[in-house]
Protein backbone atom coordinates (compact mmCIF):
# COMPACT_ATOMS: atom_id res chain seq x y z
CA UNK A 1 0.00 0.00 0.00
CA UNK A 2 1.04 3.72 -0.13
CA UNK A 3 1.75 5.50 3.31
CA UNK A 4 3.41 8.67 4.52
CA UNK A 5 6.18 7.84 7.01
CA UNK A 6 8.60 9.47 9.29
CA UNK A 7 11.53 8.17 9.35
CA UNK A 8 12.90 11.27 11.58
CA UNK A 9 12.43 14.67 11.96
CA UNK A 10 11.85 16.36 8.44
CA UNK A 11 12.25 12.95 6.97
CA UNK A 12 8.70 12.58 5.52
CA UNK A 13 7.96 10.66 2.18
CA UNK A 14 4.94 8.77 0.46
CA UNK A 15 6.38 5.07 0.40
CA UNK A 16 5.04 1.71 -0.36
CA UNK A 17 4.67 -0.31 2.59
CA UNK A 18 3.27 -3.61 2.53
CA UNK A 19 -0.38 -3.66 4.21
CA UNK A 20 -0.85 -4.37 8.07
CA UNK A 21 -3.05 -7.50 9.09
CA UNK A 22 -5.26 -6.91 11.65
CA UNK A 23 -4.88 -8.67 14.29
CA UNK A 24 -7.26 -10.68 16.91
CA UNK A 25 -10.05 -7.46 18.14
CA UNK A 26 -8.90 -5.26 15.25
CA UNK A 27 -10.06 -4.48 11.86
CA UNK A 28 -8.30 -2.95 8.86
CA UNK A 29 -9.93 0.86 7.64
CA UNK A 30 -9.70 1.85 4.11
CA UNK A 31 -9.42 4.86 4.63
CA UNK A 32 -11.45 7.56 2.45
CA UNK A 33 -10.65 11.07 4.54
CA UNK A 34 -8.09 12.13 7.13
CA UNK A 35 -7.61 15.68 8.47
CA UNK A 36 -4.36 17.51 9.38
CA UNK A 37 -3.80 18.30 13.47
CA UNK A 38 -1.96 21.30 14.12
CA UNK A 39 -0.38 18.47 16.01
CA UNK A 40 1.05 17.15 13.18
CA UNK A 41 3.29 19.95 11.84
CA UNK A 42 6.07 20.04 14.89
CA UNK A 43 5.57 16.35 15.49
CA UNK A 44 6.69 15.59 11.43
CA UNK A 45 9.05 18.97 11.18
CA UNK A 46 10.25 19.83 14.75
CA UNK A 47 10.10 18.33 18.01
CA UNK A 48 9.58 14.47 16.56
CA UNK A 49 7.67 12.18 17.71
CA UNK A 50 8.01 8.73 20.02
CA UNK A 51 9.45 6.54 17.64
CA UNK A 52 10.64 5.91 14.19
CA UNK A 53 9.14 4.99 11.70
CA UNK A 54 5.71 6.07 12.29
CA UNK A 55 2.55 6.81 9.96
CA UNK A 56 1.00 9.83 11.26
CA UNK A 57 -2.74 10.94 11.05
CA UNK A 58 -5.08 11.08 13.43
CA UNK A 59 -8.11 12.59 12.62
CA UNK A 60 -9.58 10.01 9.77
CA UNK A 61 -12.47 7.32 8.81
CA UNK A 62 -13.00 5.02 6.04
CA UNK A 63 -14.49 1.83 5.68
CA UNK A 64 -13.61 -1.75 7.71
CA UNK A 65 -12.65 -4.45 4.84
CA UNK A 66 -10.27 -7.30 6.78
CA UNK A 67 -11.27 -8.20 10.09
CA UNK A 68 -8.97 -9.60 13.05
CA UNK A 69 -9.41 -13.79 13.82
CA UNK A 70 -12.07 -14.77 15.92
CA UNK A 71 -14.70 -11.73 15.19
CA UNK A 72 -17.69 -11.92 14.04
CA UNK A 73 -18.59 -10.16 10.67
CA UNK A 74 -20.68 -7.08 12.07
CA UNK A 75 -17.92 -4.48 11.23
CA UNK A 76 -17.33 -5.75 7.37
CA UNK A 77 -18.15 -3.33 5.08
CA UNK A 78 -19.02 -0.85 7.46
CA UNK A 79 -18.30 2.85 7.04
CA UNK A 80 -16.52 3.98 10.38
CA UNK A 81 -15.21 7.14 12.43
CA UNK A 82 -12.32 6.27 14.57
CA UNK A 83 -11.36 7.09 18.32
CA UNK A 84 -7.87 7.69 17.80
CA UNK A 85 -6.79 7.26 21.77
CA UNK A 86 -6.27 3.20 22.76
CA UNK A 87 -6.58 3.35 26.38
CA UNK A 88 -5.09 0.73 28.35
CA UNK A 89 -8.44 -0.11 30.24
CA UNK A 90 -6.96 -0.86 34.03
CA UNK A 91 -5.92 2.26 35.27
CA UNK A 92 -7.52 4.10 37.45
CA UNK A 93 -9.43 6.45 34.83
CA UNK A 94 -9.91 3.53 32.53
CA UNK A 95 -11.76 2.02 35.51
CA UNK A 96 -14.22 4.91 35.79
CA UNK A 97 -14.61 5.15 32.08
CA UNK A 98 -12.40 8.02 31.53
CA UNK A 99 -10.55 6.98 28.56
CA UNK A 100 -9.83 10.57 27.59
CA UNK A 101 -7.33 10.63 30.69
CA UNK A 102 -5.76 7.05 30.23
CA UNK A 103 -2.18 6.76 31.87
CA UNK A 104 -0.73 4.36 29.74
CA UNK A 105 -2.38 4.97 26.37
CA UNK A 106 -1.46 4.25 23.22
CA UNK A 107 -2.42 6.18 20.41
CA UNK A 108 -2.87 6.34 16.46
CA UNK A 109 -1.24 8.57 14.51
CA UNK A 110 1.80 9.14 17.45
CA UNK A 111 2.38 6.61 19.56
CA UNK A 112 1.39 4.33 16.66
CA UNK A 113 0.82 3.87 12.79
CA UNK A 114 -2.44 6.43 11.88
CA UNK A 115 -4.76 7.39 8.91
CA UNK A 116 -2.39 8.71 6.63
CA UNK A 117 -1.86 5.50 4.49
CA UNK A 118 -4.36 3.59 2.11
CA UNK A 119 -4.58 1.12 5.34
CA UNK A 120 -4.64 1.42 9.01
CA UNK A 121 -5.62 -1.63 11.96
CA UNK A 122 -7.57 -0.27 14.65
CA UNK A 123 -8.44 -2.02 17.32
CA UNK A 124 -12.87 -2.79 17.14
CA UNK A 125 -13.80 -0.81 20.47
CA UNK A 126 -12.13 2.37 19.00
CA UNK A 127 -15.01 1.79 15.75
CA UNK A 128 -17.96 4.59 15.54
CA UNK A 129 -20.53 3.25 12.91
CA UNK A 130 -21.42 6.27 10.32
CA UNK A 131 -25.08 6.72 9.13
CA UNK A 132 -25.40 6.93 6.08
CA UNK A 133 -26.51 10.50 5.72
CA UNK A 134 -22.77 11.50 7.44
CA UNK A 135 -20.08 12.07 4.56
CA UNK A 136 -16.17 10.57 5.26
CA UNK A 137 -15.04 13.87 5.83
CA UNK A 138 -17.64 14.90 7.96
CA UNK A 139 -16.89 11.63 9.67
CA UNK A 140 -12.71 12.42 9.65
CA UNK A 141 -13.53 16.10 11.49
CA UNK A 142 -14.98 14.21 14.67
CA UNK A 143 -11.95 14.31 16.51
CA UNK A 144 -11.82 17.62 16.20
CA UNK A 145 -15.18 18.97 17.34
CA UNK A 146 -15.24 16.20 19.88
CA UNK A 147 -12.75 17.99 21.97
CA UNK A 148 -14.25 21.48 21.40
CA UNK A 149 -17.46 20.00 22.86
CA UNK A 150 -15.02 18.20 25.68
CA UNK A 151 -14.32 21.73 26.42
CA UNK A 152 -17.62 23.20 26.68
CA UNK A 153 -19.07 20.50 28.82
CA UNK A 154 -16.02 20.80 31.09
CA UNK A 155 -16.13 24.20 32.31
CA UNK A 156 -20.50 23.90 32.23
CA UNK A 157 -21.13 26.45 29.74
CA UNK A 158 -24.63 28.09 30.08
CA UNK A 159 -26.51 29.97 27.43
CA UNK A 160 -26.46 32.66 29.89
CA UNK A 161 -22.87 33.30 29.96
CA UNK A 162 -20.80 35.81 28.13
CA UNK A 163 -17.65 33.80 26.57
CA UNK A 164 -14.59 35.21 24.61
CA UNK A 165 -13.04 32.53 22.57
CA UNK A 166 -8.95 33.12 22.12
CA UNK A 167 -7.63 31.60 18.86
CA UNK A 168 -9.70 30.77 15.88
CA UNK A 169 -8.46 28.17 14.42
CA UNK A 170 -10.27 24.44 13.71
CA UNK A 171 -10.52 23.87 17.71
CA UNK A 172 -11.67 27.49 18.45
CA UNK A 173 -13.74 27.80 15.60
CA UNK A 174 -15.39 24.38 16.81
CA UNK A 175 -16.10 25.55 20.24
CA UNK A 176 -17.84 28.78 18.60
CA UNK A 177 -20.02 26.90 16.70
CA UNK A 178 -21.46 25.08 19.35
CA UNK A 179 -21.72 28.06 21.79
CA UNK A 180 -23.70 29.32 19.02
CA UNK A 181 -25.51 26.43 18.61
CA UNK A 182 -26.25 26.04 22.62
CA UNK A 183 -27.70 29.68 22.46
CA UNK A 184 -25.02 31.39 24.27
CA UNK A 185 -26.51 35.24 24.66
CA UNK A 186 -22.57 36.53 23.52
CA UNK A 187 -19.75 34.91 21.99
CA UNK A 188 -16.72 37.16 21.31
CA UNK A 189 -13.99 36.00 19.25
CA UNK A 190 -10.13 37.00 19.55
CA UNK A 191 -8.31 35.92 16.23
CA UNK A 192 -5.47 37.63 14.17
CA UNK A 193 -6.52 37.45 10.92
CA UNK A 194 -8.58 38.65 8.86
CA UNK A 195 -10.16 35.10 7.20
CA UNK A 196 -10.65 34.07 10.85
CA UNK A 197 -12.86 37.17 11.35
CA UNK A 198 -14.85 35.94 7.78
CA UNK A 199 -14.58 32.77 9.76
CA UNK A 200 -16.60 33.34 12.88
CA UNK A 201 -18.92 35.73 11.08
CA UNK A 202 -20.22 32.36 8.79
CA UNK A 203 -20.84 30.93 12.42
CA UNK A 204 -23.28 34.27 13.76
CA UNK A 205 -20.77 35.82 15.26
CA UNK A 206 -20.77 39.33 13.96
CA UNK A 207 -18.31 41.78 13.24
CA UNK A 208 -18.12 43.57 16.30
CA UNK A 209 -18.00 40.94 18.53
CA UNK A 210 -14.58 40.35 16.91
CA UNK A 211 -11.28 41.23 17.75
CA UNK A 212 -8.06 41.38 16.35
CA UNK A 213 -5.59 40.79 18.93
CA UNK A 214 -2.54 42.07 16.72
CA UNK A 215 -4.31 45.64 16.15
CA UNK A 216 -6.64 46.26 19.16
CA UNK A 217 -5.92 46.30 22.68
CA UNK A 218 -7.95 42.73 23.61
CA UNK A 219 -7.70 43.56 27.34
CA UNK A 220 -9.71 47.10 27.34
CA UNK A 221 -11.78 45.49 24.29
CA UNK A 222 -13.44 42.50 26.19
CA UNK A 223 -14.38 45.16 28.95
CA UNK A 224 -15.84 47.49 26.23
CA UNK A 225 -18.00 44.80 24.69
CA UNK A 226 -18.96 43.72 28.25
CA UNK A 227 -20.15 46.85 30.12
CA UNK A 228 -16.73 46.46 32.13
CA UNK A 229 -17.70 43.35 33.49
CA UNK A 230 -15.54 40.90 31.69
CA UNK A 231 -16.75 37.68 30.35
CA UNK A 232 -17.94 34.77 32.41
CA UNK A 233 -15.42 32.23 30.62
CA UNK A 234 -13.17 32.49 28.54
CA UNK A 235 -11.77 29.47 26.09
CA UNK A 236 -7.84 29.97 25.90
CA UNK A 237 -7.26 28.22 22.42
CA UNK A 238 -3.88 29.23 21.43
CA UNK A 239 -1.30 27.57 24.03
CA UNK A 240 0.89 30.71 25.09
CA UNK A 241 1.31 32.81 28.27
CA UNK A 242 0.36 36.11 27.11
CA UNK A 243 -3.37 34.92 26.31
CA UNK A 244 -3.50 32.94 29.07
CA UNK A 245 -2.52 35.64 31.24
CA UNK A 246 -5.32 37.71 29.42
CA UNK A 247 -8.16 35.26 30.26
CA UNK A 248 -6.73 35.84 33.55
CA UNK A 249 -7.27 39.06 33.59
CA UNK A 250 -10.68 39.81 31.71
CA UNK A 251 -13.14 36.79 33.46
CA UNK A 252 -15.26 38.56 35.79
CA UNK A 253 -15.14 37.79 39.70
CA UNK A 254 -16.10 33.65 40.09
CA UNK A 255 -15.37 33.26 36.18
CA UNK A 256 -13.59 30.56 34.65
CA UNK A 257 -10.41 30.03 32.03
CA UNK A 258 -10.70 26.89 29.79
CA UNK A 259 -7.23 25.80 28.79
CA UNK A 260 -7.81 23.94 25.56
CA UNK A 261 -4.71 24.92 23.60
CA UNK A 262 -1.49 22.60 22.93
CA UNK A 263 1.45 24.70 24.96
CA UNK A 264 3.67 26.34 22.45
CA UNK A 265 6.53 26.87 25.71
CA UNK A 266 6.55 27.13 29.57
CA UNK A 267 3.98 29.01 31.34
CA UNK A 268 4.85 31.16 34.10
CA UNK A 269 2.60 33.70 36.22
CA UNK A 270 3.49 36.83 37.65
CA UNK A 271 2.80 37.24 41.33
CA UNK A 272 -0.32 40.16 40.37
CA UNK A 273 -1.43 37.33 38.24
CA UNK A 274 -2.01 35.21 40.46
CA UNK A 275 -3.48 37.32 43.14
CA UNK A 276 -6.27 37.46 40.62
CA UNK A 277 -7.03 34.01 40.73
CA UNK A 278 -7.48 34.26 44.14
CA UNK A 279 -9.19 37.39 44.98
CA UNK A 280 -11.95 36.77 42.05
CA UNK A 281 -11.67 32.91 42.74
CA UNK A 282 -11.36 32.09 39.29
CA UNK A 283 -11.50 28.34 38.40
CA UNK A 284 -8.86 27.31 36.10
CA UNK A 285 -9.95 24.30 34.00
CA UNK A 286 -7.58 21.60 31.84
CA UNK A 287 -8.97 19.69 29.16
CA UNK A 288 -7.17 17.17 26.71
CA UNK A 289 -9.45 15.17 24.16
CA UNK A 290 -12.46 13.70 24.59
CA UNK A 291 -14.99 11.09 25.69
CA UNK A 292 -15.51 7.82 24.17
CA UNK A 293 -17.51 5.63 26.36
CA UNK A 294 -19.77 3.50 23.68
CA UNK A 295 -22.48 5.55 25.42
CA UNK A 296 -25.40 7.74 23.89
CA UNK A 297 -24.14 10.55 25.79
CA UNK A 298 -20.07 10.86 25.16
CA UNK A 299 -18.67 13.28 23.06
CA UNK A 300 -18.21 11.06 20.01
CA UNK A 301 -22.04 10.11 19.86
CA UNK A 302 -23.36 13.60 20.61
CA UNK A 303 -20.99 15.08 17.82
CA UNK A 304 -22.42 11.87 15.64
CA UNK A 305 -26.08 12.50 16.49
CA UNK A 306 -25.85 16.42 15.70
CA UNK A 307 -24.58 15.32 12.34
CA UNK A 308 -26.80 12.57 11.62
CA UNK A 309 -29.57 15.42 11.91
CA UNK A 310 -28.03 17.58 10.03
CA UNK A 311 -27.64 20.42 12.90
CA UNK A 312 -24.15 20.85 12.56
CA UNK A 313 -21.81 21.72 9.65
CA UNK A 314 -18.29 21.07 9.88
CA UNK A 315 -17.93 20.50 5.82
CA UNK A 316 -17.73 24.52 5.79
CA UNK A 317 -14.36 24.53 7.69
CA UNK A 318 -12.62 22.57 4.49
CA UNK A 319 -10.39 24.98 3.07
CA UNK A 320 -8.20 22.55 1.40
CA UNK A 321 -8.34 19.11 -0.11
CA UNK A 322 -5.75 17.28 -1.38
CA UNK A 323 -5.41 13.53 -3.38
CA UNK A 324 -3.33 10.90 -2.36
CA UNK A 325 0.22 12.34 -4.00
CA UNK A 326 -0.40 16.19 -2.56
CA UNK A 327 -0.37 15.36 1.08
CA UNK A 328 2.39 17.30 2.11
CA UNK A 329 1.41 20.19 0.15
CA UNK A 330 -1.33 20.61 2.85
CA UNK A 331 2.05 20.04 5.88
CA UNK A 332 3.48 22.52 4.07
CA UNK A 333 1.12 25.17 3.81
CA UNK A 334 0.64 24.86 7.71
CA UNK A 335 3.91 24.97 8.43
CA UNK A 336 4.75 27.88 6.42
CA UNK A 337 1.77 29.74 6.91
CA UNK A 338 1.68 30.28 3.28
CA UNK A 339 -2.07 30.63 2.47
CA UNK A 340 -5.32 30.71 4.79
CA UNK A 341 -6.76 28.02 5.88
CA UNK A 342 -8.77 26.23 8.77
CA UNK A 343 -9.04 22.30 7.91
CA UNK A 344 -7.03 20.60 5.12
CA UNK A 345 -8.99 17.68 4.39
CA UNK A 346 -6.62 14.54 2.60
CA UNK A 347 -8.66 12.31 0.71
CA UNK A 348 -6.67 9.61 -0.44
Amino acid sequence: MKAYVLDDIGVYNLKEIDKPAPKEGEVLVCVKAAGICGSDIPRAYFTGTYHYPLIPGHEFAGQVVALGDGMGDKWLGKRVGVFPLIPCKECSPCRKKQYEMCQHYNYLGSRTDGGFAEYVTVPEWNLIELPVNVSFEQAAMMEPMAVALHSIRKCQVTKEDTVAVCGLGTIGLFVVMFLKRMGCKKVLGLGNKEFQKKSIQKLGVSEEEYCDIHTSDAEKWIFDQTGENGVDVFFECVGKNETISLGLQVVTAGGKVQLVGNPAGDMQFSKSLYWKILRKQISLYGTWNSSFTHEEEDDWNTVLTLLKQGEIHPEEMITHRFGMNQLLDGYGIMRDKTEDYVKILWEP
